[in-house]
């Protein structure tokens, strides 16, 4: 690397882990980064099509010379939408598959006693049951499960209607939706049609192209994520707020370090369990080690942290320095944000890469089948092929001690139950969002923002969402957070009690009133769904919809296509999203004002871009304020 490390990141573990890197001549996510400049500008631009033999082909916009259309004469804006579809439906398929295994998962617990999984939550099972009209009345909770479970699945490829999410949203949201023809119907069939519609020889309308595209994004936010989501609480139970540790630093030099990384908690459920079993501990001890230290990566990290309090170790640009400490004896992956680059640093050092999905396999690494029929016996054999390998530790082991606390568990639930706290209850019903909707008509609260999303290298390490949050709370705006960004803002501190010092008076007193850090955690990237809910729940109680709520999105290091499908479903839900790295269509002029100008009067929110944090805090405050100012608060 030619640049110093803290124009790399402004986490002080990285520093001390990417020194050692450099010293064993370990390649990081940061070398190959450096190691790809200048990138492709076609690409950057999205002008390049690869989506039949008769190219590549690609539109030359910085000179006069040069082609403007592709052979089959598809221009930019065919070119660069078509482009920007297929990444989309990709995330919203990753997304909804997620909650497709989920379903599978909720059905095994109903059905299979092998499985070792148990329906947890109860309540959240028969309030679900009777939102989609299934009998509940004397009827065994297993058979209500395994109904549910049936019914979320038939979501994906039911041959008529509407998913029964939609019915959550605001009744104006609906109208919209229904008038632009993008209100979701079956999950697989909106993503399918978006790459039929995107084949070479079908649309080539930019515009068309996208209401297709959002169609699709819609039904990950409003189907696939919200079933992931909905049924997770239901079978693992509903977050709640606990203090949690996190940053490499909870790694332990005595234990054998086992690291959960990915998306899935049925793979981490069921490996939770089988750390704590007792004669895996026993032969922990047998290595020599003083137990089992689980810790969770990325978004498997989020969702293991918030329901039982295990520590979260990194983010996604961390998942090589993890290995790099030396101490990791396993890093047990499932899917989605895992480099292929683990398994060559993993064979620098005794750490075993185990990939445990039939959809994410990767060469070096070791195959372990994670079957959700036998969870718990699949999982006690990924962990003892961890602790077994506690032995082969060699002496290059460096763990950084840095590491802070913060509060995460913040479900929807929970919210509305701190807020209940600071209800009048002789005067107003509890388990609604009243005091929240009061503290923005009040101006306590000038409004809140989401800040979700990955690492970029095109920006610096962590710093787009904590300098965002702080600049936010520092104006009387509550953040919520989920993925990546959580993992950076609770390193920075932001989501302890303390931060409230960081604040404006008006959230200060919020956060004391009620309770709560600035900066809430709601989970990891398909917990956006909570979000939406929430939002709606806002809009409803307020008697608006939900593109008139003084509230934003902000991604400010997204990478993902998921990222851009999660972008486009909560622009279509009407909310102003900004992005800190600018999407691959400005190649395409017509596109590029179509996202970030021309969707706003029809679903009311829009994409803005902005790579300097503090900017995109002016302008997201400036959107906050012209809403408060249409709302006449």
């Amino acid at each position: 690397m030619s640049c110093d490390f803290e124009c790399l990141s402004c986490d002080a573990a990285n520093y001390k882990l990417m020194e050692k890197a450099r010293n064993e001549k370990i390649e990081t996510v940061w070398d190959r980064a450096e190691a790809m400049q200048p990138q492709c500008g076609f690409g950057e631009m999205g002008l390049c099509c690869t989506n039949c033999a008769m190219g590549p082909c690609r539109i030359v916009k910085v000179s006069e010379d040069g082609p403007k259309k592709g052979i089959c004469g598809a221009d930019e804006d065919t070119i660069a939408s078509r482009n920007l579809a297929r990444s989309i439906a990709a995330g919203s398929s990753a997304h909804s598959d997620h909650g497709r295994d989920i379903a599978h998962a909720l059905y095994h617990a109903a059905k299979n006693p092998e499985s070792g999984y148990k329906v947890k939550n109860h309540k959240k099972l028969i309030s679900l049951a009777k939102e989609w009209g299934i009998d509940t009345e004397n009827q065994d909770i297993k058979d209500i499960a395994a109904n549910v479970a049936k019914t979320a699945l038939e979501e994906f490829g039911k041959p008529f209607g509407n998913l029964r999410f939609i019915q959550r949203a605001p009744e104006d949201r609906k109208k919209i939706w229904n008038k632009m023809n993008v209100t979701p119907r079956a999950i697989d069939r909106d993503i399918v049609e978006v790459l039929h519609s995107t084949h070479i020889g079908c649309d080539a309308d930019y515009r068309n192209i996208m209401t297709t595209a959002i169609r699709a994004a819609l039904s990950d936010g409003w189907g696939g994520s919200m079933i992931g989501t909905e049924l997770s609480d239901i079978l693992f139970g509903v977050p709640e707020p606990h203090e949690i540790e996190a940053n490499l630093g909870v790694l332990k030099e005595d234990e054998v370090n086992l690291v959960i990384h990915g998306h899935e908690p049925t793979l981490s459920e069921a490996i939770l369990i089988a750390v704590n079993d007792p004669e895996l501990i026993e032969l922990a001890k047998k290595q020599g080690a003083e137990g089992i230290n689980l810790v969770g990566m990325c978004c498997t990290g989020n969702e293991i942290a918030m329901r039982h309090g295990i520590p979260m170790a990194g983010n996604f640009f961390q998942q090589e320095l993890a290995i790099v400490t030396g101490a990791v004896d396993a890093m047990v992956v499932d899917v989605q944000c895992i480099m292929p680059a683990l398994s060559q640093v993993a064979k620098c050092y005794h750490t075993k890469l185990i990939t445990t999905s039939p959809k994410a396999k990767i060469p070096g690494a070791i195959h372990m089948q994670f079957n959700e029929e036998e969870a718990i016996e699949s999982a006690k054999r990924i962990v003892k092929e961890a602790v077994m390998n506690f032995k082969n530790r060699q002496g290059n082991i460096f763990i950084p001690q840095e590491k802070s606390k913060g509060f995460v568990g913040y479900s929807n639930e929970a919210i509305i139950n701190a807020l209940d706290k600071v209800t009048n209850s002789t005067a107003h019903p509890s388990g609604t969002v009243k005091p929240l909707a009061d503290a923005i008509k009040s101006g306590v609260l000038r409004g809140a923002v989401a800040i979700v999303g990955c690492n970029n290298h095109k920006v610096l390490h962590d710093k787009g969402h904590v300098e965002l949050a702080k600049e936010l709370i520092k104006n009387d705006v509550l953040v919520v957070t989920t993925g990546c960004g959580a993992y950076a803002c609770i390193k920075a501190g932001l989501m302890s009690k303390e931060a409230r010092g960081l604040c404006g008076k008006g959230l200060a007193t919020v956060c004391e009133l009620v309770n709560i850090p600035p900066v809430l955690h709601m989970g990891s990237c398909v917990d956006i769904s909570r979000i939406l809910l929430l939002l709606s729940e806002l809009a409803k109680f307020m008697n608006v919809d939900i593109k008139d709520l003084p509230v934003a999105g902000a991604a400010p290091e997204w990478m993902s296509e998921k990222a851009l499908s999660i972008g486009t479903y909560v622009v279509a839900s009407g909310v102003y999203t900004m992005l800190g790295v600018a999407p691959q269509v400005t190649g395409s002029d017509n596109l590029t004002r179509f996202l970030t100008n021309d969707v706003k009067d029809i679903y009311g929110g829009y994409f803005d871009i902005e790579s300097d944090p503090k900017e995109a805090a002016k302008k997201i405050i400036s959107c906050i304020e012209e809403k408060r100012k249409i709302l006449s608060i």
